[in-house]
């Protein structure tokens, strides 16, 4: 009796769990549901709408508009009649037998794309006649649409994902769209947003039928995340008009924050061209452009010496070094001598202190201190290391950590490099004396040099620059962007240096530049350059005891300083803190002004068309 109870007992247990199980696996779990039917339904993937991008006053820089792609069942196809379609689509009937003929090697049964990425306005043109050809229907996603012509360097473009991208980011899909460069690069997991699934029930030849159970297992997409950069595009834009007919590059920054105000590379590209099926086309010529190189971000990527503006780390280092005080004073005629070498000025300033080597930037004065700084110490290689080190500390001669995908460390040599040169220790300091002007072996790029401008304003910190505020509602990794990196030299020794800085326009190199009613530090440079003329450079602050911008200019082959960088940066500060432009005649003078010459070049824009 009692077995034959345990037995009742046992059976209704296994019941129960069968039921159970039963139960859930058809009503509470689809995956077998759809395991089922799979043989009955197609899954259509959903495209997610990219997350759209702001400027820091949530000016739009990047949105979504709608886009078709044209697709084909080679097994549904009756007779295409291939020619009648390519006029239709604007394409070359080879293209489109190519295209079929790629779809039959995928699959006989499943969509392929012939087509891709139509704007409304080609869907418009299409839409009725295309439902005549068996076989070929249309499908719904988006593209980008960018509202500022020439910050593609700094917003980047979308791409479609090839081979090589596949291999490197396994989880897209051949037809998906990547971030290529800029934000959409750097951004792109935020942007990217997650596809979703529509399944829909065929017939044995692949044709629809309807929403596979009323569309109940569908799956809808999950757009991206907004992006809120640090950018503001008025400034941006402006920039871009300042830097018509010039190679170079502008860089602005918020001091107190490390916020990256403007980015700008020219000659630069619009990134609409690089949206649409003319895609490839378009990349095709901006990517063999070999004398304009659109592509190339010179904000980032481009290595110059940075010139005068570097005595002012030489300064700042001697006096850390206590080998001058702001009251040492060197005569100069004709510029520095030692022995034989000779590097020549054009200050015709006499005997001058530290702040009047600043400002009227005195070769002379600063060879002489980069000299007594080097010999302070035992060995010159000592001596160097040390300089180094202070030079570092300004972001230099490193990656800065932006959050951009690209960039370029630069050059600040060591002691190791001018032995493995010279053989060890057969150097001294008048052996590398190119080093106190900004010149030899030094290289920075624009970014740096902003950078160090910021470090400055700051009185001996700086912030790590970043192009993005907040991602969605959240702002950026505090943890990265919000804590200061601190220079080697003391906040007491800024004083006399920022001093000779904003004498630069009152009384020295950039006096043609001076803005009335704004205090603005600033250093002009001349680059040497064995390639033409020597590059015009400028950094400058504003104002000087409340900094809310610093400024780095370089336009290649421009000369001297005070010519065309100092201008253009005293614009730019002019247009962000006082929202207008007083000097029409400068400004005018910098837009109209053009260097094609200089590149033996007919023109330095890149235009293309924005489809």
């Amino acid at each position: 009796m009692m077995r034959k109870k345990l037995f009742l007992t046992i059976l209704i247990g296994v019941t129960l769990i069968f039921m159970v199980r039963l139960f859930y696996i058809q009503i509470i779990d689809s995956k077998y549901t759809l395991d089922a039917a799979n043989n009955a339904q197609r899954v259509e993937k959903i495209f997610a709408p990219r997350g759209v991008i702001y400027d820091r006053n949530r000016v739009l820089l990047a949105s979504n508009q709608a886009a078709y792609d044209i697709e084909v069942v080679p097994i549904l196809i009756d007779n295409l009649d291939t020619f009648r379609i390519s006029k239709l689509l604007g394409v070359s009937e080879r293209r489109i037998q190519a295209s079929l003929e790629k779809a039959k090697r995928y699959s006989y049964y499943r969509p392929s794309p012939i087509i891709r990425s139509l704007t409304s306005n080609d869907y418009a043109k299409i839409q009725e006649e295309i439902g005549f050809f068996s076989g070929i229907k249309m499908r719904r996603r988006t593209f980008r649409k960018y509202s500022k012509s020439n910050s593609g360097n700094a917003i980047g473009f979308v791409g479609e994902v090839n081979d090589y991208l596949l291999s490197k980011n396994p989880k897209y899909k051949l037809g998906d769209y990547v971030g290529i460069s800029g934000i959409e690069a750097s951004y792109e997991i935020h942007l990217k947003g997650k596809d979703g699934k529509r399944y829909i029930t065929v017939d044995n030849l692949n044709r629809d039928i309807g929403p596979f159970q009323s569309g109940k297992y569908d799956i809808e997409p999950l757009p991206g995340k907004s992006i809120t950069s640090t950018l503001d595009s008025k400034l941006q834009e402006y920039g871009g008009l300042l830097m018509s007919g010039k190679r170079g590059s502008i860089v602005a920054i918020e001091p107190k924050t490390g916020e990256i105000l403007a980015l700008i590379s020219s000659p630069n590209y619009d990134p609409n061209a690089l949206v649409g099926r003319h895609r490839s086309r378009n990349y095709n010529l901006l990517y063999n452009d070999s004398i304009n190189k659109p592509l190339y971000d010179r904000g980032l990527l481009a290595v110059y010496p940075p010139g005068s503006p570097f005595k002012v780390i030489n300064a700042l280092i001697a006096l850390e070094e206590k080998v001058i005080n702001p009251q040492t004073r060197y005569a100069c005629v004709d510029g520095y001598h030692f022995g034989d070498l000779h590097i020549g000025c054009h200050c015709e300033s006499g005997s001058v202190n530290l702040r009047e080597s600043i400002s009227f930037s005195c070769n002379n004065y600063h060879c002489k201190i980069f000299k007594r700084t080097i010999d302070k110490f035992p060995t010159a290689s000592i001596g160097l290391n040390a300089w180094n080190k202070h030079v570092k500390s300004f972001g230099l001669g490193n990656y800065l950590g932006v959050d951009l995908v690209t960039g370029r460390k630069g050059f600040v040599p060591n002691s190791d490099f001018y032995n493995r040169y010279y053989k060890n220790n057969r150097w001294k300091a008048p052996t590398i004396i190119s080093l106190a002007i900004g010149q030899g072996e030094l290289g920075v790029t624009p970014i740096q040099l902003a950078n160090m401008t910021s470090a400055i304003a700051n009185r001996g910190y700086w912030y790590t620059p970043h192009i993005v505020k907040s991602i969605g509602r959240i702002n950026i990794d505090s943890s990265i962007y919000n804590v200061p990196h601190q220079t080697t030299i003391s906040p007491k020794n800024f004083d006399v240096v920022v001093k000779g800085m904003e004498d630069v326009f009152t009384i020295g190199t950039a006096k043609a530049s001076i803005l009335k009613g704004l205090n603005i530090a600033g250093k002009t440079g001349t680059a040497e350059n064995t390639n033409g003329e020597d590059h015009s450079i400028f950094i400058a602050f504003a104002p000087v005891n409340e900094p809310k911008i610093a400024i780095a200019v370089i336009i290649e082959n421009g000369y001297w300083g005070s010519r065309w960088a100092a201008p253009i940066a005293s614009l730019m500060i002019e247009q962000y803190l006082n929202n207008e432009i007083t000097r029409v005649e400068l400004e005018r003078k910098m837009i109209s002004g053009n260097l094609a010459k200089e590149y033996n070049v007919n023109n330095v824009e890149t235009i293309l068309p924005p489809y």
